[in-house]
């Protein structure tokens, strides 16, 4: 029983001792990022968007630079964690009374898994919702009421048309939306609608201008108002027109199986998808390789150079990570394997310079 009670109480120090590094860490990293975004959008201040109005917009966005500094601060408060306590020898003296290594780093473990947890409620629940409403907040201040939710541009096939999408507002209207039909490779009609707004489960155009190309001639024709017909819901065009990275795994998912029902090519939202699904063992990797600098060949250097070591570490996973996903695109391999491969590849050579020195 004494046995039992000291054990958890290690884990517990362990753990605790872990976890405030990795929560200074974070506040370190939000403070500097959010002080330089500051400086850097105060040239964006017009009309009734104010310096203030520039802080609150950075604050609405906390959960996305939360979500996005996870990594390497998980990293570097593994590192700083376990190595203050390797400076003042209670690693040592864990060791010496009988502690493996592996219960040590399973000690570490166990903050990181609640962190984990943090982050995937945060990318599927809040982060999307926050996004979405700091970007329309912010371009209702610069532009007034009824502004748009993005002003991201979008393209879009579906059957024998091609479809671009000006910008979608916040109450669901779309602005700029122009459709291009093809009969194989000709194209024979061309239509432009000022609008698009959806009522009871419809689409309707207003100020609609199509023109009928034919091989001798075109005919074009206006109509104030027309219905259409399309399997596009808002919710969908607000998939293609938001930023892709802030969308919730559900919804990367969601948006992935309506390209493929297109038979259009899927990787980029499939590639965010398991970068977030695979988050607990792109951490646990991390950690491993954070233990590994503490009690593998950067044991006997001083605290600063671990630091160093870890933040170049985290720099070249997101690095090879970033190369990897255009690659899979290029080769025609699983955007899965983009995610894995440096996890996998972090996780090995941790482990192998745990048990080296184990």
């Amino acid at each position: 029983m004494w046995n039992v009670l000291t054990v958890d109480r290690l884990d517990r120090y362990i753990a605790r001792n872990v976890l405030a590094a990795i929560i200074v860490v974070q506040v370190v990293l939000l403070g500097l990022d959010i002080t330089i975004a500051y400086i850097g959008d105060l040239s964006d201040t017009q009309g009734d968007y104010t310096a203030l109005d520039v802080l609150l917009y950075l604050a609405m966005r906390l959960p996305w630079r939360f979500y996005q500094y996870a990594p390497v601060a998980v990293l570097i408060g593994a590192l700083i964690g376990l190595g203050s306590m390797a400076s003042s020898n209670e690693l040592t003296v864990m060791r010496a009374s009988g502690r493996s290594l592996a219960r040590i780093v399973w000690g570490v473990m166990k903050p990181v898994l609640l962190v984990v947890v943090v982050i995937l409620l945060i990318a599927e629940f809040l982060t999307p919702r926050t996004e979405q409403f700091a970007e329309a907040w912010r371009l209702e201040q610069r532009q007034g009421e009824g502004a748009l939710l993005t002003s991201r541009s979008g393209w879009q096939f579906e059957g024998d048309s091609v479809y671009r999408f000006g910008a979608i507002r916040a109450d669901n209207v779309v602005l700029d939306l122009t459709r291009y039909r093809f009969d194989e490779r000709r194209l024979i009609e061309a239509m432009h609608a000022n609008r698009a707004h959806w009522e009871e489960g419809e689409w309707q155009l207003e100020g609609v201008t199509t023109t009928h190309i034919f091989d001798d001639r075109t005919e074009s024709q206006y109509q104030e108002h027309t219905g259409w017909e399309t399997e596009l819901t808002p919710t969908q065009l607000d998939r293609l027109l938001r930023d892709i990275q802030s969308q919730a795994p559900s919804e990367l998912w969601a948006y992935a199986k309506f390209l493929q029902s297109q038979n259009l090519n899927a990787d980029q939202p499939l590639l965010y998808f398991w970068q977030k699904v695979l988050m607990p063992l792109t951490m646990g990797s991390l950690v491993l390789i954070a233990a590994s600098f503490v009690f593998g060949p950067l044991r006997t250097v001083a605290a600063g150079t671990r630091v160093f070591y870890g933040v170049v570490t985290g720099l070249v996973f997101k690095y090879v990570q970033d190369l990897l996903a255009p690659a899979s695109t290029i080769f025609g391999f699983s955007p899965v394997w983009a995610v894995l491969v440096p996890t996998l590849a972090c996780a090995a050579v941790g482990i192998y310079f745990l048990r080296r020195n184990g």
